[in-house]
């Protein structure tokens, strides 16, 4: 699972980003100054940094400078109210990788980490128990023996995986893997959970029904 530091004074802000990345499957931390902002790094070692620049006993371009001084491989996106090329250039020179302008659409802004951790050759593998995702290959692997699986398995096996030891209710799974909100369509969160079981042999099992609510994974 990648991880991703948010540095955001604007505590409203960083909140909602914290909610949003969890939500797509990140480990999430959040400082609120610059001073936060270095110490959190060098405890939690993100895969990107999200980085105001407008911030508070230390500034965003500071906080850049210092952690590209020991460290070129993690991610800075810069997020800052000034989208004058002054400002945009100042902070590429810094160390920054990537720059968006406030406010912005929180699918641009996931477009840029994942574009961003492909630049940085960044590869996610998801594990639990004795099954490993790929997610860049698109493959899965139970006990190192790659089975094969359609792509609703696939999305609807990683977001399980993703929420392991979670209730997830059939409408919640209908939602994200399907997109419907038609109750009609109910049926088919069993129907693939159950292609899913059988094609996991005996990791299948740690797929649980919970009755009248939906579906956990439960990790060894």
């Amino acid at each position: 699972m990648f991880k991703i530091l948010v540095v955001e004074d604007d505590k409203s802000i960083s909140r909602l980003l914290e909610l949003e990345l969890k939500h797509e499957g990140y480990n999430v931390e959040v400082a609120n100054n610059g001073k936060e902002g270095i110490e959190k790094y060098e405890k939690f070692k993100p895969d990107i940094i999200l980085l105001d620049l407008m911030l508070p006993e230390i500034d965003g371009m500071e906080v850049a400078e210092s952690i590209r001084n020991f460290d070129h491989n993690v991610g800075i996106i810069m997020l800052t109210a000034k989208g004058d090329l002054g400002s945009r250039v100042e902070g590429l020179k810094t160390g920054a990788d990537d720059y968006i302008v406030k406010p912005f659409e929180i699918e641009e802004l996931l477009a840029r980490i994942d574009a961003l951790l492909r630049r940085l050759g960044k590869h996610e593998l998801l594990t639990a128990s004795n099954i490993e995702i790929d997610s860049e290959k698109m493959e899965v692997r139970v006990n190192g023996k790659e089975i094969n699986l359609t792509l609703t398995e696939f999305n609807l096996l990683k977001y399980l995986v993703l929420n392991k030891n979670s209730v997830i209710s059939k409408e919640k799974l209908l939602e994200e893997i399907w997109g419907y909100d038609d109750p009609e369509n109910i049926n088919l969160v069993e129907v693939y959970i159950n292609y899913l079981r059988k094609k996991l042999g005996n990791e299948g099992k740690k797929i649980k029904t919970v009755r009248g609510v939906g579906y956990v994974f439960k990790e060894d």
